[in-house]
C-alpha cells in the first residue's frame, strides 16, 4: 500500500484556513477573573501548535472550536464552512472534528479494533476498507487489534484512539496535551507514530503541548498564548527562532532547522545535511527512506570565534551576520540572533565574552556547532 493515500483532505483545492473569534471572562479563582480574547486565523492544512503556560487557554480554544463552550461571544469557520457566529451555532456531534484527551478513554468492553468499528459505525460517512487499512498501519496498531484497553500500554493505548479520532473522517483534529499522561519511554515511543500522521493524512490538525521538543517535531505552525490572549504566530521554524518570546524556560531557547540529507557516512556513524544557509553533520539516523530532517539548535550549545578554526573538535562552523543582541534573564548572559543564508540562530554567550571579542550588530561571525548537541 502506498506511504501516502490522501483519504481524509480537507485542504481541497484551495484552503481558507481556520478563523476564530471568541471572547468571555470566567472565574478561575475566587477573586481572579480571566478574560479569554482569542482572533486569529491559521492555515488550513498541517499541524497548528498550541502554545503556552499552563493557564494560558489553550484547552479552553479547544473547547471552544469543539462546541463545547456555548454561552460565549464567538465566531468559527474551517475551510469555508461556517460552525459559529451570532446566528448560528453547530453543535458540536454536528461538527467535523476529531478530539484526542490526554487519557485514551478507550471503551474498556471492546477490544482495540471494537473500538476501531466504533467510530466507524458512528461516522455518517461509509469508511472504507482502504482508509481502515492505511489508519491501521500508519498507527502502528496491526499486532495489538484483538486486544482489550487493559492489556495495552500508555502509549498503545493512544495510538489506538488517535486511530478511532481519524476514523472519523473529520475536517478537523484537535489534540489536547495527548502524551502528557505517558512517561518519557512512552513518549518518544508514540512521536513517530504522530510525525507519520502528519505525512500520511492531509487534515488539518490543531495540537496543545507546552513541551517544546513535541512542537518542534510535530509543528508547521504555532500560536504562542498567554493569559487567554494570542501574543504571536507563525511558521514554527521563524517563531522558535525570535529571543523576544516567551518559548518556555530559558534554556529552552534555540532555532528549528528543516534540511535535507545529502549523505551518509556509514564509517563514522554520521549524516551531512543542508539547510538554507549552510550544512551540518550530525549523528546517522537509520532510516533509509527519510530524506528529511528538522532539527533543533539550542542557543546554550553555539559558540562563536572571529575566525574559523580547523584544530578544534567541533565539526560545525558556518559563517553568519549578527543581527541582533539582547538581554539574558539572566544578567551575566546576553542572546545573540544570527543569519546565516536564510536562516536565524541563537547564541547564549556572557556579557565578559560579548565584551571580550567586540561583537555588535553588523559583523560576520564564525558559529560553531558541536554535532552532539544537535537535537531531533
Amino acid at each position: 500500500m502506498a506511504n501516502k493515500i490522501k483519504t481524509l483532505d480537507t485542504s481541497i483545492e484551495s484552503a481558507r484556513g481556520i478563523k476564530a473569534r471568541f471572547q468571555f471572562s470566567v472565574k478561575q479563582f475566587a477573586t481572579e477573573t480571566f478574560t479569554f480574547d482569542i482572533d486569529l486565523t491559521i492555515p488550513g492544512q498541517g499541524v497548528t501548535a498550541l502554545f503556552g503556560e499552563s493557564g494560558s487557554g489553550k484547552t479552553s480554544l479547544l473547547r471552544c472550536i469543539a462546541g463545547l463552550e456555548k454561552n460565549i461571544s464567538g465566531c468559527l469557520s474551517v475551510n469555508g464552512e461556517l460552525w459559529q457566529d451570532a446566528s448560528v451555532f453547530v453543535p458540536t456531534h454536528k461538527r467535523s472534528l476529531g478530539y484526542v484527551f490526554q487519557e485514551a478513554s478507550l471503551f474498556e468492553h471492546l477490544t482495540a479494533m471494537g473500538n476501531l468499528r466504533y467510530a466507524i459505525k458512528r461516522n455518517n460517512q461509509a469508511a472504507n476498507s482502504q482508509l481502515l487499512e492505511q489508519v491501521i498501519s500508519v498507527m502502528g496498531i496491526e499486532s495489538i487489534l484483538s486486544q482489550f484497553p487493559q492489556q495495552l500500554s500508555g502509549g498503545e493505548k493512544q495510538r489506538v484512539a488517535i486511530a478511532r479520532a481519524l476514523l472519523s473522517q473529520p475536517r478537523l483534529l484537535l489534540m489536547d496535551e495527548p502524551l502528557a499522561s505517558l512517561d518519557n519511554a512512552r513518549k518518544y515511543e508514540i512521536l513517530p507514530y504522530l510525525e507519520r500522521l502528519r505525512s500520511s493524512f492531509n487534515i488539518p490538525i490543531l495540537y496543545v503541548s507546552h513541551a517544546v521538543d513535541e512542537i518542534v517535531r510535530l509543528a508547521d505552525h504555532a500560536v504562542i498564548l498567554r493569559q487567554g490572549k494570542v501574543i504571536a504566530q507563525g511558521g514554527i521554524t521563524e517563531l522558535f527562532s525570535r529571543a523576544d518570546l516567551p518559548l518556555g524556560v530559558s534554556n529552552e531557547l534555540g532555532a528549528i532547522l528543516d534540511c535535507k540529507v545529502l549523505e551518509r557516512d556509514k564509517q563514522w556513524h554520521l549524516m551531512r545535511v543542508a539547510f538554507n544557509g549552510g550544512e551540518l553533520w550530525l549523528p546517522n539516523v537509520e532510516n533509509k527512506h527519510n530524506t528529511t530532517q528538522r532539527i533543533r539548535v539550542l542557543a546554550s550549545d553555539v559558540s562563536l570565534t572571529l575566525s574559523p578554526h580547523s584544530d578544534s573538535s567541533i565539526l560545525n562552523a558556518l559563517s553568519g551576520e549578527i543581527v541582533d543582541i539582547i538581554n539574558d534573564q539572566n544578567p551575566a548572559m546576553v542572546l545573540v540572533r544570527l543569519k546565516v543564508g536564510k536562516s536565524y540562530l541563537l547564541a547564549r554567550l556572557t556579557q565578559k565574552s560579548l565584551q571580550k571579542l567586540a561583537l555588535a550588530v553588523g559583523q560576520i561571525i564564525w558559529i560553531q556547532i558541536k554535532t552532539a548537541a544537535i537535537l531531533r
